[in-house]
């Protein structure tokens, strides 16, 4: 079992505006049926959609590249009864913590994802889908998400994370700053321009 000092699979480093990042993927966790997906890296997660019931049927992601919100492809299958839309306040709100468990849903299967939660810088989501099998989890401790992947079927058969892990902590609270200046620049010039 990976813990929260497990970083495997380690990056090189990406530059995102001014900032030199370097990506490290961690994980992945549950099982080796289904196909590979990977959404790439971005600057952050705004939202993520899951759909589940016995485990995790399918996940969706919706991230912010530059300032825009760039959704990315469904992953899995189309079974699941419940639907999970974990909307962050992204840039003031990020994923801090992962959590979730791992194993068969059938008899003979191949593990799959059967829960996930999510702890950010304000709340906690989750957790969705059945605390069953082998328990994951881990810590971001000053990095951010910045991409997911994994292996997907009829389920989200495994998932890992790419992490940007910024040079400090005081570098990732400027990266921080610096969206919300801009956004707030956005929203002047948007108020300008519809009372003009």
């Amino acid at each position: 079992m990976r813990t929260q000092s497990s970083y495997p699979n380690s990056g090189g480093v990406e530059e995102h505006g001014k900032v030199h990042r370097k990506i490290i993927k961690i994980g992945p966790w549950g099982g080796q049926g289904g196909s590979p997906w990977d959404d790439g890296s971005f600057d952050g997660v705004s939202q993520i959609t899951l759909v589940y019931d016995r485990c995790i049927d399918s996940i969706r992601v919706e991230y912010d590249k530059n300032g825009k919100l760039v959704m990315a492809e469904k992953h899995g299958g189309d079974g699941g009864n419940h639907t999970a839309h974990i909307k962050l306040q992204y840039p003031e709100e990020f994923i801090t913590e992962v959590s979730g468990h791992y194993c068969p849903v059938v008899h003979g299967g191949t593990p799959v994802i059967r829960s996930l939660k999510f702890i950010t810088s304000k709340r906690t989501y989750g957790p969705y889908g059945v605390e069953e099998g082998t328990p994951f989890s881990f810590l971001m401790d000053g990095g951010l998400i910045v991409g997911f992947k994994g292996r997907n079927g009829w389920y989200l058969d495994a998932i890992e994370f790419r992490l940007s892990r910024l040079s400090s902590s005081s570098n990732l609270f400027d990266a921080i700053q610096q969206k919300i200046k801009k956004i707030w620049a956005s929203h002047k010039r948007l108020k300008k321009a519809s009372v003009a």
